[in-house]
């Protein structure tokens, strides 16, 4: 066992924009970084100017010099990298989702129940500071019975670069239901202390993505229009758990209205309603005494960088303290309904789980 952060040597696997921006928080908490591995020459080759580390083509040879990965490929390649490193004994920080399809997802939870390695996934919405003063007030019984949860995660032009592996079905695995939808369906069962889930409906629409004329005015990478994009931009859900706790989602890359971050989280004492990118949470409730009335608590309080609260986390949690929020298995649990959406969309009708 590691007696602090400075010890526990860590590597990165995929080095664009999102390694990148896990290297810098790995500075901020004395976490060393120590080399890097990508198939591109040319993003092995920045990340070395970058960081002044070794980087590598081939994973093993990085995972000869850590204790710790953080995996931020995309989504298919998840699988391989992270049940490798169990295999080696190297704990895990996962970019979200779990894999690109269940099976995958699968795959990657039964390799980790089966090592002692430490693995956590990239939920990071979980470590805002709202989020977190809200779940404080949930688990001290503030909101009462909590029981249902308006997930909204909608964008009116935000589809990434058109052709690009976010967009492309074979890597990604779906489209804004995946990329988006994992972060609000993880956020409204961690508000609900995920419950078993009974069953999902839903549609996955793709409306914009694939017209020749997409109107936008900015876009994440290169559009090279509709050719390069097979996946959903969209998508409306509905899961019910058990003791009739539920869950109204609503996801898009783009739309024709205006963008909506919004949760709504209804309790049988008061409600709580907070914007996802902005913070600012609301208590709602009522009440009888001295007369009829409607109360609206507005409460404020600092933003903080969810990324590096998330990394603080999963390294106090390699050295054996509290702290790790985004275990395996619930992530599964995230790619089954997730699977279970896809399932419902193309078949129009209501998937049941197993209880």
């Amino acid at each position: 066992m590691t007696d602090d952060r400075s010890d526990i040597n860590t590597g990165i696997v995929g080095l664009g924009n999102i390694g990148q921006y896990h290297a810098e928080r790995l500075r901020e908490l004395n976490v060393p970084l120590v080399g890097g591995m990508d198939v591109a020459a040319e993003a092995r080759q920045r990340f070395a100017r970058r960081y002044n580390v070794d980087v590598y083509e081939d994973h093993q040879e990085l995972y000869e010099t850590v204790d710790a990965v953080i995996i931020t490929t995309p989504n298919k390649y998840h699988e391989e990298y992270a049940v490798d490193a169990f295999d080696q004994g190297i704990h895990v920080l996962l970019e979200k989702p779990l894999a690109h399809n269940y099976e995958s997802a699968e795959r990657i939870a039964t390799a980790a129940r089966e090592t002692d390695s430490y693995c956590m996934v990239g939920f990071n919405n979980r470590f805002a500071n709202t989020v977190q003063i809200l779940k404080d007030r949930i688990d001290r019984g503030a909101l009462g019975d909590v029981t249902h949860v308006e997930a909204n995660y909608v964008r009116r032009r935000g589809i990434p670069g058109r052709g690009s592996w976010f967009t492309r079905r074979q890597i990604a695995g779906g489209g804004a239901l995946i990329d988006l939808g994992v972060h609000a369906i993880d956020l409204a069962l961690y508000l609900l202390e995920y419950p078993p889930v009974m069953e999902v409906s839903g549609i996955a629409r793709s409306e914009f993505g694939s017209r020749e004329e997409y109107a936008y005015l900015d876009m994440w990478g290169e559009d090279v229009g509709p050719r390069g994009f097979d996946v959903d931009d969209s998508a409306s859900a509905f899961v019910r758990c058990t003791d009739d706790r539920t869950i109204s989602l609503e996801v898009a890359w783009a739309t024709n209205r205006p963008a909506n971050h919004k949760f709504v989280i209804h309790g049988s004492d008061a409600a709580a309603r907070f914007d996802l990118l902005e913070g600012g949470l609301t208590i709602h409730s009522a009440s009888t005494g001295g007369s009829p009335h409607l109360e609206n608590t507005s409460i404020d309080t600092r933003q903080n960088d969810t990324h590096t609260a998330e990394q603080r986390a999963f390294f106090d949690r390699v050295l054996g303290k509290n702290g790790g929020n985004g275990s395996v298995e619930q992530a599964l649990l995230v790619q089954e309904i997730i699977d279970g959406i896809y399932r419902s969309s193309d078949t129009k009708t209501t998937i049941s789980f197993d209880e």
